[in-house]
């Protein structure tokens, strides 16, 4: 058997079988790793080791933390979990917080130690928190105790946990008092590149989320792969962003990709457009990560603060309009980067350079990736045709214990779901996502997810879920209600189950447009016609004015 630093070896015993495994790509001299790699090490300690301590990493409204600053952290971090609460390598570690300094190091600390991070996004309710607990088996979790209420009805809801630690409030028991008497003093554990160290859980676009199982070298792969060939920033860059750390998007554009490289990255709990603005301004930020309605809501307010360090702008989360990428070109003289990238692959796959951006197109797949469009049978299409997004290169799909790994990896490649059209120069245009995922304003949004949460009240008889064209947010989550006898339409009864559904589930996946119909259309057998709703939702934008969402 293959070296493990893992004593908890749920996480390797529950990869799929390796013949459903896509082809993994390492021929580029950046992408090829040794056999043993902790990724902590590679991000933190190193820049420690060769002498750039003191420089600034970690920039929040609350505090800075230089490398050393943040690994004498981690190290404590470490020693509690070892010593406090019995953690050995290999196991799950889930992690609840807004994007702040703690939330970086308790990440690095459980990769360090040679565990495996489960990230959850702040908004997710107890139903929503208790699933990736059970399903992967987690026993420790550390929230931030502003999150608590949420955390402790999870709590209730499953009995693998065995530590939920709080940072942040005055417990004893907290986080904050146990790092107090921990050593800063700890050694990287002894990973093998391929042990599991993050598992990350989709938005889920029918039924189950499903949990994407990523190695050591992979959360490297990412930074060597797109960062360091497509968007190519500096030590001497500051990043800044508004995705979340849970999703892997933000994960690598605020976290991984400037500490792959010795730079700085600013974190902010609050990343709104009317947040970001200021806060780019305020810290001198060079390189943002952010969605397309974030740049467009940002657009009329330029004027208002000093961007000039601003140098670099990655957009994602969505489909990129021309006219949003010409505006902010206009206004900035900066080049929008777009790019697809999916929670299977960890991060970015396809894009461009900003010399060789064509502005609709996504691009070209990132140096190390390959790319093609295949029809429903699996076969190659010529340039020009439309059909399904297959790539393969450093990263690729894993999922936890699902039978959906063989519709995802199909002969080695990734279908990723996309719709897309190959130019005759190479250059991938977005048409359309191939299944019922609603993205807006950069969040992936489950259509039966909403459905399942709006059927839980006593006034709803059907419903259906889709997306509907919207100019601000790109799409938005539209609800068709059929109602119970003895409920009317009204639009105090709009207002009562958008509220309902914000209890039942993260709140911003909660209707925003809600039409009541007598029926809903259906198929022979009883089954929704989804595509039948988006019909009535409205169209979508052409794909020839817009690009693809990561």
């Amino acid at each position: 058997m293959a070296y493990t630093a893992h004593v908890d070896t749920f996480a390797r015993e529950n990869l799929p079988p390796q013949d459903q495994w896509p082809a993994f790509i390492h021929d580029r001299p950046e992408l090829r790793y040794p056999e043993r790699l902790n990724c902590a090490w590679a991000f933190l300690d190193r820049w420690v080791e060769e002498g750039r301590g003191d420089a600034v990493c970690l920039v929040s409204p609350s505090e800075t933390l230089t490398y050393k600053e943040l690994q004498e952290r981690v190290n404590r971090i470490c020693n509690v979990l070892v010593e406090k609460l019995g953690f050995v390598p290999g196991n799950r570690v889930l992690l609840r917080s807004a994007n702040n300094p703690m939330m970086v190091a308790l990440y690095l600390a459980v990769l360090k130690a040679g565990g495996v991070v489960v990230a959850t996004m702040p908004l997710l309710r107890a139903k929503e928190i208790a699933y990736p607990i059970t399903k992967a088996k987690i026993t420790i979790a550390f929230c931030d105790h502003r999150l608590a209420d949420e955390m402790e009805k999870a709590r209730g809801l499953v009995s693998e946990l065995e530590h939920v630690v709080y940072w942040g409030g005055s417990g004893q028991d907290g986080l904050d008092a146990l790092l107090a008497d921990a050593s800063p003093e700890f050694e990287a554990v002894e990973t093998a590149s391929d042990d599991v160290c993050l598992i990350g859980f989709t938005s889920g676009t029918t039924g189950e989320p499903k949990g994407t199982m990523h190695f050591h070298r992979d959360m490297l792969a990412i930074c060597d792969a797109y960062a360091g060939n497509v968007l190519r920033a500096a030590q001497s860059d500051r990043f800044i962003g508004s995705p979340p750390l849970a999703f892997t998007f933000g994960l690598g554009g605020i976290v991984l990709f400037p500490m792959r490289i010795g730079a700085s990255t600013v974190l902010l709990e609050k990343a709104g457009p009317d947040d970001l603005l200021p806060a780019i301004a305020r810290y001198g930020a060079t390189v943002c990560f952010t969605a397309p309605t974030a740049y467009r809501a940002m657009l009329p307010k330029l004027k208002d603060y000093d961007i000039s360090h601003l140098r670099k702008c990655v957009s994602a989360g969505e489909p990129l309009p021309r006219d949003t990428f010409r505006a902010w070109k206009d206004a900035t003289g900066i080049s929008l980067m777009d790019g697809i990238g999916a929670t299977e692959m960890l991060h970015i796959f396809i894009a461009a350079c900003e010399e060789e951006i064509r502005p609709g197109a996504t691009g070209k797949p990132v140096p190390g990736y390959e790319a093609k469009i295949i029809d429903e049978m699996g076969r190659d299409l010529p340039p020009g045709a439309v059909g399904r997004l297959a790539v393969r290169g450093p990263t690729g799909c894993r999922y936890l214990a699902d039978e959906r790994q063989s519709k995802y990896v199909q002969d080695g490649w990734n279908v990723t779901g996309d719709t897309y059209l190959l130019d005759e120069d190479g250059y991938f245009w977005y048409q359309a996502r191939s299944d019922d995922m609603i993205v807006s304003s950069g969040y992936n949004i489950a259509g039966p997810e909403v459905e399942a949460a709006l059927l839980t009240h006593p006034a709803v008889a059907e419903c259906g879920v889709v997306g509907a064209p919207d100019d601000d947010r790109g799409m938005i989550v539209k609800a068709y209600v059929v109602l119970r006898e003895g409920h009317s339409a009204s639009p105090d009864l709009t207002k009562l189950l958008q509220e309902h559904v914000k209890a039942e589930i993260a709140p911003y996946k909660y209707p925003r447009a809600i039409e009541y119909v007598e029926a809903l259309p259906k198929t022979q057998t009883g089954k929704l016609q989804r595509f039948a709703l988006r019909q009535m939702a409205g169209p979508s934008k052409s794909g020839a004015d817009q690009a693809s969402a990561a």
